[in-house]
């Protein structure tokens, strides 16, 4: 059996950075394949516009997910946080959370909120395993091709 070689491949650097109105068009990519009832690209400049936490998860060059996230009288509510389909089931998506979570927390935050759909197990799994809780559902509450889905509530508290 041959030794390990030392020539690793690279490994590409994995930043969070704040969203751009540039960022807008390659975030629609993922928006569009990721969901059936996808955000327009106004609704994305409107979140930049009036100043959400909107943030760009990069892996090397590629922009591979993204965040929004609004905060006002000690709560915060993450409105949307995609991964890029070939990126999923790497951490990347519990960082992205993580990262949401100190945003909520810097701007003041005790509490943070959150709407899935119980469609979407993996979702579910990532917020449990970072401290949410299911605090209760609205019904109807996302298009849905046959009819409306309910929304599973969920809430963390930021100590």
């Amino acid at each position: 059996m041959a030794a390990a070689s030392n020539d690793a491949l690279p490994v590409p650097e994995v930043k969070i950075r704040p969203m751009h109105d540039e960022d807008v068009e390659h975030v629609l990519r993922i928006e569009q394949t990721s969901y059936a009832f996808p955000w327009s690209a106004g609704i994305f400049h409107d979140c930049l516009r009036v100043g959400y936490q909107c943030s760009a998860l990069e892996v090397g060059p590629v922009l591979a997910g993204y965040s929004v996230l609004s905060t006002g009288a000690g709560e915060a509510h993450l409105l949307n946080l995609c991964v890029r389909d070939e990126f999923r089931f790497r951490g990347l998506g519990r960082m992205l959370l993580q990262h949401m979570v100190q945003q909520a927390r810097s701007a003041g935050a005790r509490l943070i909120f959150l709407e899935t759909r119980p469609s979407n197990l993996a979702a579910i799994r990532l917020y449990h395993s970072q401290g949410f809780v299911q605090i209760g559902v609205r019904k109807g509450y996302y298009q849905a091709v046959e009819r409306r889905e309910d929304a599973i509530v969920m809430r963390r508290t930021l100590d």
